[in-house]
């Protein structure tokens, strides 16, 4: 069992403020009410937590942005990370100053926008039906996402897992602690040194958080 010092404390007023506090409060009490449900090895197989597929194609976007440098983000980019979970969305970083040409390159194999996105970029609509989002970032680490991704399925290049942890720590939403808990249980000691690292360089605030992340991963996978 996860010793109760490693746990976020909180007093009772952190329930009523979360609606209307910071993401790092609404962080800390999503992390805080998954550790005290959480029993070791009470998750999915370890077999299943294993599993890295890609079965279900996505749009082959390096046909389209070829002067946008660009990585795959979101739910697609986790594939490459946990098991794979069902998402329609293609979400996709680039820098800022490129959102031009990337604008110019959608639109000239005809892809229509449909919206934009309240953390800056853009809501697209491809030729096949495929939703696009587009996040525009100047932040100091988006340049090196960019030059250090992986490859993934139909040849994509997927954001590097310490980059897609400081992504989903800033958003904090519900899905993100999920996804971060799951993929950082999985992660080799490697690979934890680099994510933390890219967290105390760019995100140092969230450092307890996502030590408190790792035992999530570690104990829906029985390891801790």
């Amino acid at each position: 069992m996860v010793n109760k010092t490693q746990q976020p404390t909180f007093s009772k007023k952190i329930i009523f403020q979360v609606m209307t506090d910071t993401v790092t409060t609404k962080r800390k009490l999503l992390i805080f009410l998954a550790l005290k449900r959480v029993k070791p090895g009470s998750g999915s197989s370890i077999n299943f937590l294993n599993q890295r597929t890609w079965k279900h194609p996505v749009t082959n976007l390096n046909n389209i942005l070829q002067q946008t440098p660009f990585v795959v983000v979101g739910g697609i980019a986790t594939r490459l990370y946990m098991p794979e979970r069902m998402t329609d969305d293609l979400d996709i970083l680039i820098l800022a100053s490129d959102a031009t040409t990337a604008k110019q390159e959608l639109e000239q194999v005809g892809s229509r926008q449909t919206g934009t996105l309240s953390i800056g970029g853009s809501i697209w609509e491809l030729p096949d039906g495929t939703s696009l989002d587009v996040i525009e970032s100047n932040e100091a680490w988006v340049k090196k996402a960019l030059q250090n991704s992986n490859l993934g399925g139909d040849k994509l290049p997927i954001i590097a897992l310490p980059y897609l942890v400081l992504m989903k720590l800033q958003a904090s939403r519900v899905q993100d602690i999920a996804d971060v808990s799951r993929m950082l249980g999985g992660a080799s000691e490697e690979t934890l040194a680099q994510v933390r690292e890219v967290i105390n360089t760019y995100l140092p605030e969230a450092g307890e958080d996502l030590e408190s992340l790792i035992i999530l991963g570690k104990l829906e996978r029985g390891d801790f």
